[in-house]
């Protein structure tokens, strides 16, 4: 589906979820409604249009910050191309393909996907946060990965004056070791339950 079909035609509450879900918009329920409603007049077909529509639910940016349609728009990118969903395949493929000693490096534009390859590393490295302290320890698998990098390596100030969109890569690696590789729970690491529903 494109985003215009998306956006004319998925249900509110669809919409407010891809809203919410894939763009971390605080105010998608508010967004979707006025989608819906501008909707009724007539197809929504100019990125122009929806992005005035966006802008119009949102309080006025201050000087310097992103466009307020910035995150909606993302969201839809995501939605239409399945990329959370792809992006936990292409990892729980890397782990297969890879040999003892290869080197996984992934470089990630935004939180949620940088989320989604934090945890893929820490569950497969073995340092997966416990969620009680008190709680006793889950026997773990060995771990398939170790990981080369413990924070997201980012681009310097310097790198970031000579290449202005790298102000928002993060990159993170790890080594593979020789455990076989295994399935992956892909809502513990982090993929929105919609893109686990198949997306939209």
């Amino acid at each position: 589906r494109s985003a215009a079909d998306i956006v004319n035609t998925a249900e509110e509450k669809t919409l407010a979820d891809i809203l919410f879900q894939y763009g971390e918009e605080r105010a998608s329920r508010r967004i979707a409604r006025s989608i819906v409603n501008e909707r009724k007049t007539s197809p929504i077909t100019t990125t122009q249009r929806l992005a005035a529509l966006v802008a119009a639910c949102l309080p006025r940016p201050k000087p310097g910050q992103v466009h307020p349609a910035t995150r909606s728009f993302q969201a839809l990118r995501i939605a239409v191309n399945d990329e959370l969903r792809q992006l936990v395949q292409g990892l729980a493929a890397a782990e297969r393909a890879l040999k003892p000693g290869g080197i996984l490096a992934v470089v990630t534009f935004h939180s949620l996907e940088d989320r989604i390859v934090k945890r893929f590393f820490q569950s497969r490295s073995g340092d997966a946060a416990r969620g009680n302290r008190f709680a006793p320890e889950l026997e773990q698998d060995a771990p398939r990965f170790e990981r080369l990098t413990k924070k997201a390596v980012t681009a310097s100030a310097q790198e970031m004056a000579q290449n202005p969109r790298a102000r928002s890569a993060k990159l993170r690696m790890a080594r593979r070791l020789s455990a076989p590789a295994g399935p992956v729970d892909a809502l513990e690491i982090g993929l929105p339950a919609l893109a686990l529903e198949g997306g939209v």
